[in-house]
Parts: C-alpha cells; sequence; structure tokens
C-alpha cells in the first residue's frame, strides 16, 4: 500500500509550512517520516551536503532500471546507522510509505525560510538499496556514511543543477571498515525479511567474505573496502575485500554456477580499466572468490581474462588456483603485455 498522489506537482517551489499539512511530517530534519500520512519526506540541501564533504543528486548515467537519485543519510557524527531516520527510508515499503523527494533551492525573500523543489516520489533500489561510503562528520573525523540509491515511481522533474558531476579522473578510496559494516546490516535486514533463493545466496557470499576477510587479517594482511570512483562519470564500484598489503581485489561469489562467475568476472572486469588508469605505476591483482573450486571452463574463462581465482577448500581453508598452462597461454597471446598480472 502507498499513499495517493501528493497533490504537489514535480518542480513546485514550497516551504515546510505548505509541505507539511499535506504529507505529513514536522521540524526542519532531513528526513521526516510522517506515520499518519503513511510518508517519508526526504529533504536534500547543498548547503548541508557541503560541510561534510557529500553532495546528493541524480547519478548522471542511467542504468537498465533507469535514473536514481542519490541520499546521503542522516547522522552528524560517527559512522551513520540504519536506525531512525535511515531506517525509515530503507524500510519504507515494508512500512507502506511513500518517500517523496525535495530538494533545497533558496530562501523565501526577506526571511530566513527556506524554499524546497518537489522532485517526485520514489522507493529505494531493490537490487542495491545503498553504499557505504566514506566522508568527514562535523568534527572533521572520517566517518563512514550510508548513500541511498532512490528510483523514481511516477512523474519526476530532472534538472541539470541537481545532477552530479562527472569524476574528472579514476581514483580509489580505502576504508577500512565498510565493507565488514555492509554485511552486518545486510544480515540484520535478512532477518527481518522472509527468506528466498537471493537472499540465501547472498547470506552465503557475506558469509564467506567475512571469514575470508578474517582468514587474510589474520595473516597479518591490511583489509577492508576499496571504493573506485569511475573518470567521466557519477557512479562508484566498491569492492568490499581489498588487501591493501598485496594491493588485491576480490569479488566473492555465493555460487559456483556460471551466472555467478560470470557476473564476479564482469564486475572484476569492469574496474580494470579504470584501475589501471588511477594506479598505472602500481597495478592491482584481480581475484574471485568462491565458495569451492568452479568447473574447469569457468576455470579457464577466468585465466583467459587475466582474472585469478581463490576458493574455500575442503578443509574449511582457502586455496590459490594456479591456472592450467593452455588457457594461460591462450591470454598471453591476446592481451597485452602490461595488464596487471597476479602474484
Amino acid at each position: 500500500m502507498t499513499t495517493p498522489p501528493a497533490g504537489f506537482a514535480p518542480g513546485d517551489i514550497l516551504t515546510r509550512a505548505q509541505i507539511h499539512p499535506v504529507l505529513g511530517g514536522s521540524g526542519f530534519a532531513g528526513i521526516c517520516p510522517a506515520k499518519e500520512k503513511r510518508n517519508v519526506l526526504i529533504f536534500s540541501d547543498s548547503k548541508i551536503g557541503k560541510r561534510y564533504g557529500y553532495r546528493d543528486g541524480w547519478l548522471s548515467e542511467e542504468d537498465a532500471f533507469g535514473p536514481i537519485f542519490t541520499y546521503t543519510g542522516a547522522g552528524k557524527r560517527g559512522n551513520q546507522t540504519l536506525d531512525g531516520g535511515n531506517g525509515a527510508i530503507l524500510e519504507h515499503k515494508s512500512m507502506g510509505r511513500t518517500l517523496h523527494v525535495f530538494v533545497a533551492v533558496g530562501n523565501v525573500p526577506g526571511t530566513g525560510r527556506r524554499t524546497h523543489k518537489y522532485i517526485g516520489e520514489f522507493k529505494v533500489d531493490e537490487h542495491r538499496p545503498y553504499d557505504i561510503r566514506e566522508a568527514k562528520d562535523e568534527l572533521e573525523d572520517d566517518r563512514n556514511v550510508i548513500v541511498f540509491r532512490l528510483r523514481p515511481t511516477g512523474p519526476y522533474i530532472r534538472d541539470d543543477s541537481d545532477t552530479l558531476p562527472l569524476a574528472p579522473r579514476s581514483r580509489i578510496k580505502f576504508q577500512r571498515t565498510a565493507g565488514s559494516i555492509a554485511r552486518t546490516y545486510r544480515r540484520r535486514r535478512r532477518q527481518r525479511q522472509p527468506q528466498t533463493d537471493v537472499t540465501r545466496i547472498e547470506a552465503l557470499r557475506d558469509d564467506l567474505a567475512e571469514a575470508f576477510e578474517a582468514h587474510e587479517t589474520s595473516a597479518g594482511m591490511d583489509i577492508g573496502q576499496m571504493e573506485l570512483m569511475l573518470q567521466n562519470s557519477t557512479d562508484q564500484l566498491s569492492f568490499e575485500i581489498y588487501n591493501q598489503t598485496n594491493h588485491t581485489v576480490y569479488q566473492p561469489t555465493g555460487t559456483v554456477a556460471a551466472e555467478s562467475i560470470t557476473q564476479a568476472l564482469a564486475q572484476l572486469l569492469h574496474a580494470e580499466h579504470h584501475l589501471k588508469i588511477a594506479v598505472p605505476d602500481h597495478p592491482l591483482h584481480l581475484m574471485v572468490l568462491a565458495p569451492a573450486l568452479p568447473r574447469e571452463d569457468l576455470r579457464d574463462l577466468l585465466t583467459e581474462h587475466g582474472i585469478g581465482l581463490v576458493y574455500r577448500n575442503d578443509s574449511g581453508g582457502f586455496s590459490e588456483f594456479a591456472g592450467s598452462p593452455s588457457a594461460t597461454e591462450a591470454h598471453r597471446s591476446v592481451r597485452c603485455l602490461d595488464c596487471p598480472v597476479l602474484a
């Protein structure tokens, strides 16, 4: 169940005094749950975001499911959590509430009261509801923030002024705790949801990643999340397992089925070009992390594309697959000489 049309049209310029009587909620918070109206109101203000080193807005690119508006969650100090208003955004669908997004555009003449442009009704992206990223808090300390990915569900307005600027170059950030936090949040959410094949595979993938991170950490490796900003793009790729000690990126899978292995391969190949631009003098190793040894043709496929393989062995530990000589030779015959190689 969702609310009926808001009574506002996308593009309308409004004050909170005009908004709250219609949609519910009150106050001056960036996230306003409105139980009586079955809504969650989201207010984005670039002036506030600028203080903390982030900006909300549309991604310039659309994916297979359409446009995406990104919104950074609430919490001014320390790591943001999925409690309070952030939880209201994430769980809006299960609570039968509609998301309404507004962007601050100015002030009422002669006053300090902000005016807000109505963007439209939204929902949280079902496939990838949020990213965990690094930003500063109000004390200038590094912390993790929750960046929600919102999709319009009806008419919306998308002005150039609300679109994020393209990244001038590829670059990477290392976040020591973000990947672990993201897995914890997903685990808690799964506990409140009906179990499906999708959630089961996701749980297996997260359990594998958690075990491998613990294994590498116990061996003295510096493990965290790598955030890769893409050149000439507004989107980012995140790899929750990055070994900063030996510069290796791992993409975990929940199964060894062909679909899982090829999706992981595609994700790593997508990153490869940008990684070579971001760190041209220090190429990174790219690895698939699998819950078991995949079948031979999939192993050869990874080797042919210069992607390594680590898998969970029968004793519960982890082994690295060396690659067959024939596949390695085929890889050498078609790939450039300066591509990243595996240790």
